[in-house]
């Protein structure tokens, strides 16, 4: 029985204590980052909206890309009406932007609207870079600025930071946006401090025409914007980070909407796990590459809610197992240490955030959150497909 138990606190200690390691040393990078030179604000840009259905909301995240702080002769903006069945090409005319629109049932996917949208940038050689925008954002002022005094500096591709435009919707999207502080916000500082990749996040991304001749595009999984971040430091380069600009989209509160979200989200990312890991690690003993073997190490490191139920577990057994005398006190330091580990890493997240004190009382309901998701994974359903998200219309201001 006692070596039995020592071999289940073994199995339960591993997981939890790299994937804690590795929070608590992101965490402790986490400082804020210097800021680049101005740039010659010379470069043209075109933004990219890629779109599925997205009438309602296309008008608003069009007008906030009219408010970027850059030379007017020197941006386009472009909306990719990928496979609509609504008036989305007509309402984004409507409201000063360019639009290509895509019709091809038999490859349908945001990586298919953004491979089809970087082909015909390059095509025309007018824009040096092409940024991507979801159809539901709203971007800072600076967007362009970051961008361009990193691409001036010899970066080929840079990440904005990701955020939540409607954080105060409910205590759901306070929670998300505190992970997404402590996912986006803490790793990405991190990365940058060590200059390894931040990863490409999906949402307020930049690539240069030059590097997409050099890695094309070709991600076409759930997780596209993870699975070309990988391509790219697969290839040698890294998505450098700029935290000053952001690019915040709206996050769903409805529980059946979030669950249908977090299942492509996380469904993407099992995929990419399964697939992607072993190339990565490979290229990093190979090369020496301390990016491909960080980008391997984000993808082995499950989601914080998964490394929570992780901790809480050993957290159980260690005890149990100390009542019964079946394990030594070490087990209990060390199940410790992960918690203490982990509530770091989340309050950092928050303080980054800047959803305030309220976001204290709603990581109260992480206990309820944690059963969510694993109702979420026993249904989980693969899918491939571009499902358009459920929006929530309520929350959104007029354009």
């Amino acid at each position: 029985m006692i070596i039995l138990t020592r071999l289940l606190l073994l199995i339960l200690a591993l997981p939890a204590v790299l994937a804690c390691l590795y929070c608590l040393g992101l965490t402790l990078l986490s400082g804020r980052l210097p800021r680049p030179a101005p740039s010659s604000r010379s470069l043209r840009f075109d933004l990219i909206v890629p779109a599925h259905d997205e009438m309602m909301i296309i008008g608003r995240t069009i007008a906030s890309l009219q408010r970027l702080a850059w030379p007017t002769d020197r941006f386009r903006i472009i909306t990719v009406a990928d496979n609509c069945t609504d008036e989305t090409a007509q309402t984004a005319r409507d409201a000063g932007a360019l639009v290509w629109v895509r019709n091809d049932p038999s490859r349908r996917g945001k990586g298919y609207a953004l491979a089809h949208a970087f082909a015909a940038s390059g095509k025309e050689r007018w824009a040096d870079a092409v940024v991507v925008v979801d159809a539901d954002s709203e971007v800072s002022a600076n967007l362009l600025e970051a961008f361009a005094a990193r691409l001036e500096a010899g970066a080929q591709a840079v990440q904005a930071h990701y955020g939540v435009r409607n954080p105060m919707a409910s205590w759901r999207t306070r929670l998300i946006t505190i992970a997404m502080g402590s996912f986006h916000i803490v790793r990405s500082r991190a990365r940058e401090r060590l200059g390894l990749s931040c990863g490409i996040r999906g949402n307020g991304w930049c690539v240069t025409h030059r590097l997409l001749s050099e890695v094309p595009y070709a991600a076409f999984s759930l997780a596209e914007d993870i699975e070309y971040g990988i391509a790219l430091g697969l290839a040698g380069f890294r998505v450098v980070y700029a935290d000053e600009a952001h690019t915040n989209a709206d996050m769903v509160s409805s529980g059946e909407v979030a669950r249908q979200q977090r299942q492509r989200w996380e469904d993407g990312r099992l995929q990419l796990l399964r697939s992607k890991t072993l190339g990565l690690l490979s290229t990093a003993l190979r090369e020496r590459s301390g990016v491909c073997l960080d980008l391997a190490l984000d993808l082995l490191v499950l989601p914080l809610s998964s490394v929570v139920l992780n901790v809480l577990a050993l957290s159980l057994v260690a005890a149990a197992a100390c009542f019964l005398g079946l394990a030594s006190s070490v087990a209990l330091w060390v199940s410790a240490a992960c918690c203490i580990s982990l509530v770091a890493y989340v309050a950092r997240g928050w303080r980054l955030c800047g959803v305030g004190p309220g976001g204290l009382w709603d990581l109260a309901r992480v206990p309820w959150f944690l059963v969510w998701k694993i109702c979420l994974s026993v249904m989980r359903r693969n899918s491939r497909e571009w499902v358009r998200t459920g929006r929530e219309e309520n929350h959104a201001p007029p354009p």
